[in-house]
């Protein structure tokens, strides 16, 4: 079959980012579903789901983060001193 040559045998490197369309949910945009057209998604940490379909969309922002180093959530006054009451 010479038409089904790898990556490797042509000599080329494979690029993700040009693969072409790749469906995301993006969190400040109208999301249609891929599936059935329809904007009402179930969120979750790491993905969306249709909720009348249930096709699944990866989060675009959960992503772009980068894996290197564990999350550290900080409260916003957290360089104010808090004392009880």
């Amino acid at each position: 079959m010479a038409g089904n040559a790898s990556f490797k045998e042509v000599g080329q490197t494979y690029h993700p980012a040009g693969r072409g369309y790749h469906a995301v949910y993006r969190e400040n945009d109208i999301n249609h579903c891929p599936g059935c057209g329809r904007t009402h998604w179930i969120i979750g940490r790491m993905s969306a789901e249709c909720a009348f379909c249930t096709t699944a969309l990866p989060l675009a922002e959960a992503s772009m983060r980068s894996h290197n180093s564990p999350v550290v959530i900080q409260h916003k006054n957290a360089h104010q001193q808090a004392w009880a009451a």
